[in-house]
C-alpha cells in the first residue's frame, strides 16, 4: 500500500471502520513508514484534542418542548396534492428538533480550515518534543541544513542563523501539514525550542498573518511570496514576535 493510499483510508482505520484486507495493508506500511505514522499520530491527537475542545450546547427545555411539539404538528395526512418540496421541509423540520432538543452540539464542532492548520501546527511541535525528534540533520550552519533539503522537498526553504540575536538555529528535518511534507527548522531561545514550519503557500489555507494561541503553546503565521510560516513555540508572545520580526527582515 502506498502512502496517499494510507492516508486516505486514515480516518476510517483510526475509526475502526476499515475492513480486514485494509488494515492489513496500512499496518505493514505503517511498519516501516515513520512519515505515515507521524501522520496518524497527528490525525489521532487532532480528533482527541477536538472532542475534548468543542462547545456544545443544549436548548433550553422550553424551547426544546415547542420545537418537539411543532415536529409532532407536521406529521398528519399530507393532503391529495402536495408539492415536491414537502418531504424535505419535513425532514428539514425534524432534523432540526432532533438536534435542538437532544442538545447535539453539531455547529460548536465545525472547524474551519485555518483552525485545523492551527491544530496541525501545534501537534508537530509537540510531536518532536514527545519523541525527542526535533532534527533530522543537526546543525548551526545554514550551509549544512539548507542542502540537506534538497530532493526532498519540492524547494528548499530559507534558512538563517540568528546566533548574534539569541536565537540560534539548531537543525531541521522534514514534518507534515496539510497532508503534504515542509521544512521544519528548528531554533532555541535559552531552553525554548522553536519550530518554523515552511512549506508551499497553497497547503497553508488562508494567507492572512495571525498570532493565536493553543494548548498553551504561541503560535504566529504569515505569508512572504510562495510561502508560508509557521512558528511554534513555549516562548513569550512577544519575544516570539521579535523573532518574527528577524525572520521577515531582509
Amino acid at each position: 500500500m502506498e502512502h496517499d493510499e494510507v492516508r486516505a483510508l486514515a480516518d476510517a482505520y483510526l475509526d475502526g471502520e476499515a475492513d480486514a484486507l485494509a488494515r492489513t495493508g496500512i499496518e505493514a506500511h505503517l511498519a516501516g513508514c515513520a512519515a505515515c505514522r507521524a501522520h496518524l499520530a497527528g490525525t489521532r491527537a487532532f480528533s482527541a484534542a477536538l472532542r475534548a475542545e468543542a462547545e456544545y450546547f443544549e436548548a433550553p427545555p422550553a424551547l426544546a418542548a415547542r420545537l418537539a411539539a411543532a415536529g409532532r404538528a407536521t406529521i398528519r395526512p399530507a393532503p391529495r396534492r402536495r408539492s415536491a418540496w414537502r418531504p424535505l421541509a419535513l425532514a428539514a423540520s425534524v432534523l432540526l428538533t432532533v438536534l435542538l432538543a437532544g442538545g447535539v452540539g453539531y455547529v460548536g464542532s465545525l472547524v474551519g480550515p485555518q483552525d485545523r492548520l492551527i491544530q496541525q501546527a501545534v501537534d508537530g511541535h509537540v510531536r518532536s518534543l514527545q519523541a525527542e525528534h526535533l532534527t533530522d540533520v543537526a546543525s548551526s550552519d545554514q550551509h549544512t541544513v539548507k542542502p540537506w533539503f534538497d530532493g526532498r522537498l519540492d524547494s528548499a526553504p530559507p534558512v538563517r542563523d540568528f546566533t548574534l540575536e539569541g536565537f540560534p538555529l539548531v537543525g531541521g528535518r522534514l514534518d507534515y501539514l496539510d497532508g503534504r511534507p515542509v521544512a521544519a527548522l528548528v531554533y532555541r531561545h535559552r531552553q525554548h525550542p522553536i519550530n518554523l514550519f515552511v512549506g508551499p503557500a497553497g497547503a497553508s489555507g488562508a494567507g492572512i498573518a495571525l498570532a493565536t494561541t493553543r494548548q498553551g503553546y504561541n503560535l504566529r503565521h504569515w505569508t512572504a511570496g510562495d510561502l508560508s510560516f509557521w512558528l511554534v513555540s513555549d516562548l513569550d508572545m512577544t519575544e516570539l514576535a521579535s523573532f518574527e520580526a528577524l525572520l521577515r527582515r531582509p
